[in-house]
């Protein structure tokens, strides 16, 4: 995993998802879903969607970017549905692997700050208080 988000930040001289999505060719819209739902990946003849709630803050969608761009980079083939529940990230394996992707990839550019919290060094970086625990 590590490598291939080096290998992307490399490549695109960015660890922004949508800047990355964009130079993969992975079309992303927007669409207003229903509470639950907060984005979705899916290829279809060939051509790739990461589709966003368009009701999310910048931060939450950058987020669920990044998290559908792990699924089309780890898990090729496979159209996963980013589902929120009460637990939120009891999603499974595909899912948890696709959240670590998101979290190393919007945090790689960034080192912490000296005696600065890991909270305070990951909302620096735009990801929500949802995904500290990772």
């Amino acid at each position: 995993m590590d490598e291939i988000i080096h290998k992307l930040v490399k490549r695109f001289k960015s660890n922004d998802p949508f800047v990355i999505a964009e130079g993969l060719n992975i079309r992303v819209k927007y669409v207003a879903f229903e509470e639950g739902t907060r984005g979705l990946y899916y290829r279809k003849l060939r051509r790739r969607f990461i589709v966003i709630d368009s009701n999310l803050s910048e931060d939450w969608k950058r987020v669920v970017c990044a998290h559908e761009l792990a699924h089309d980079r780890l898990h090729p083939g496979l159209s996963r549905f980013w589902i929120d529940q009460h637990t939120f990230f009891n999603t499974g394996k595909f899912e948890r692997q696709a959240n670590v992707f998101a979290v190393k990839l919007l945090t790689c550019l960034v080192a912490p700050e000296i005696d600065e919290s890991n909270e305070s060094y990951l909302l620096r970086c735009g990801i929500p208080k949802q995904l500290h625990h990772i």
